[in-house]
């Protein structure tokens, strides 16, 4: 937690320009303001994030992301996930859509990010972050979902860095992160609202893989991608499921209790008040450039 037009077409679009295409991009989404979708000739689908300045996960891109992310699992045979900005992955959640909320707007804006997190964490296709930039709090939350990671260093950071903020990681949140680098590494990164560079992340599992440039980063990941999805489908996401299902399942059977949770957390005096800072200091920060 931090700082679609319609892309069903993607599917049928695929299915024929892929059988003709001998290029290495062969198609792409034809609609989508803040997230393209291009599939190459061998099925490999690079989802990028497109909401300048820093992809900020407000209520349209999150939606946006989630069918982007729908629709390429049932086209093609994996996905890179990644960002087209040229020094950020995510910047996290859009402070804008918790700071003094519309309560109703809130539960739309808390809903599709959890439909966002069960997508990409339980997608059938292999699928694998291309870390191009800072990747900090709901960024680090959609890195985490995939099946691997790579990371461009050595200057950007990654982490959960929530209670920097004054707020408080939701449990699956806790939970996907507890799956990628264990118990004691996240008691202690969430605490500290950790930020690690791109050696740290390494050196505890948070990524894969630390590469020089974003071309490296995007060949690494769609590497790994077309290695998995050379593995026959239904073992390989079985064996996935196996490792995901229970934390998919904790929040799929309690999305409207953590829905009325957040919302009643995040419009607490206490908490709004850090928030309200926050927003007064990017607003100092913009006004000096």
């Amino acid at each position: 937690m931090a700082l679609a037009p319609n892309i069903r077409l993607l599917g049928s679009l695929c299915k024929n320009a892929c059988k003709v295409s001998s290029a290495r991009f062969s198609v792409s989404s034809p609609a989508a303001a803040n997230v393209s979708v291009v599939t190459d000739d061998k099925g490999i689908a690079t989802v990028s994030m497109n909401k300048a300045p820093v992809n900020s996960l407000n209520t349209e891109l999150i939606q946006e992301l989630t069918s982007a992310i729908a629709s390429t699992a049932t086209s093609s045979k994996g996905l890179v996930l990644t960002s087209s900005m040229p020094t950020v992955f995510c910047a996290g959640l859009d402070i804008t859509e918790m700071y003094q909320p519309d309560p109703a707007k809130l539960k739309v804006f808390w809903s599709s990010l959890q439909d966002l997190w069960i997508e990409l964490y339980g997608c059938k296709v292999p699928t694998a972050a291309a870390i191009i930039g800072h990747s900090p709090a709901g960024g680090c939350l959609l890195s985490m979902c995939c099946d691997y990671r790579a990371m461009v260093g050595p200057k950007f950071t990654i982490g959960l860095n929530e209670t920097q903020l004054g707020i408080v990681a939701p449990f699956w949140f806790k939970d996907t992160m507890v799956n990628t680098i264990g118990q004691r590494q996240t008691e202690l990164a969430l605490m500290l609202g950790t930020l690690f560079n791109s050696q740290q992340a390494l050196s505890i599992g948070m990524v894969d893989q630390v590469v020089d440039t974003r071309e490296e980063c995007l060949d690494a990941a769609h590497k790994v991608v077309s290695q998995l999805a050379k593995i026959p489908s239904e073992a390989r996401h079985v064996s996935k499921m196996l490792m995901r299902q229970p934390t998919l399942d904790k929040l799929v059977n309690n999305k409207q209790e953590d829905i009325e949770h957040f919302s009643n957390f995040i419009q607490q005096p206490i908490i709004q008040k850090p928030m309200g800072m926050y927003m007064d200091a990017l607003k100092a920060k913009a006004k000096k450039k």
